[in-house]
């Protein structure tokens, strides 16, 4: 077990909790939105619904959601479906003490997989 003091010699860059933020961002955006009821009609709205609720956060400078329309379409049966990850990509941007992460999440075998894409120190 790791003791306070432990944690204090051992804290986290700027760069780190650059990328800390970003996988915050993703765990809400993911969490909060996953089973909601959307249709190609919807989707739209929603991309927007989601990024201007995931750019209230803090140190999030942008998200960019697209809701892939030609998949949700093939996948309904009854006029919606629920909103998962095989339906979305979605790119965000976190600033944090001169530090700017960009993390991406999309489909990768099956899976949507949200990871870090660049890390980069402003001037």
């Amino acid at each position: 077990m790791t003791t306070d003091s432990e944690m204090d010699t051992a804290s986290p860059t700027d760069a780190e909790t650059a990328c800390f933020e970003a996988g915050i961002k993703f765990g809400a955006l993911y969490h909060q939105f996953a089973g909601t009821p959307v249709s190609p009609a919807s989707a739209a709205s929603l991309e927007r619904a989601i990024e201007d609720a995931i750019e209230n956060q803090p140190h999030c400078e942008s998200v960019s959601v697209a809701i892939l329309t030609d998949e949700l379409d093939a996948a309904i049966d009854h006029g919606y479906t629920e909103l998962t990850g095989r339906f979305m990509e979605v790119e965000l941007v976190v600033e944090f003490e001169k530090n700017r992460v960009t993390a991406r999440m999309a489909m990768e075998e099956g899976y949507p997989r949200m990871r870090i894409a660049s890390v980069e120190a402003l001037d």
